[in-house]
């Protein structure tokens, strides 16, 4: 049982040597976190979450039920991860012939979402404050700001860093932000 007044970790789950775990943190039912890993303040894993080794997972991070985050893969800060959402790690496994610790990079934004069983194929980035449906599966990166959908998944519009689809020009008409459009994706138009 996890005696750290720090963070919690629920006594079904296991925690390797050599983990940093931030204040605030939780840990649910049945999840195990590997050796290696940082893992920022705030941060929150549901039931049955498997985090691989040496994987980073940055601040205020939201890990739902059922998701596997192995190594090469990277969490900034604020993501959110959806239940059952799903990273790979090696473009072409072969059982036969594993690859011993040479995973392809997938990076993950501040902000970020991704949606219920979508499917991040590794090697890609996932833009700051982009969206990913639920039942996506990402073969390219993602611009930042950008909501994406389908198989494979394609941009079908701009959301806000609130949340809300920017569904009329590139101002939110919930929070008021206003874009303009970069190589990049979306660049917040700051206020004087």
């Amino acid at each position: 049982m996890n005696t750290n007044k720090e963070y919690f970790v629920h006594e079904s789950s296991y925690v390797d040597d050599g983990v940093t775990i931030g204040k605030g943190s939780k840990i649910w039912h049945f999840c195990h976190v590997q050796t290696g890993v940082v893992m920022g303040e705030k941060c929150s894993l549901g039931q049955n979450v498997n985090i691989g080794n040496h994987v980073k997972i940055g601040n205020n991070v939201r890990i739902q039920n059922n998701v596997s985050v192995y190594e090469g893969v990277e969490l900034e800060d604020n993501v959110f991860c959806g239940p059952s959402c799903v990273f790979t790690n090696v473009l072409t496994p072969r059982s036969a012939y594993p690859v011993h610790g040479v995973y392809a990079k997938t990076l993950v934004k501040n902000g970020a979402s991704l949606g219920a069983n979508s499917t991040v194929i590794c090697g890609n980035t996932i833009g700051r404050n982009a969206m990913v449906a639920s039942g996506a599966v990402v073969t390219k990166d993602v611009k930042d700001y950008a909501l994406v959908a389908g198989i494979p998944a394609k941009q079908i519009g701009w959301i806000c860093e609130c949340g809300n689809i920017l569904r009329s020009g590139l101002t939110c008409s919930e929070c008021g932000r206003t874009y303009t459009e970069t190589e990049s994706g979306l660049k917040e138009v700051l206020k004087a």
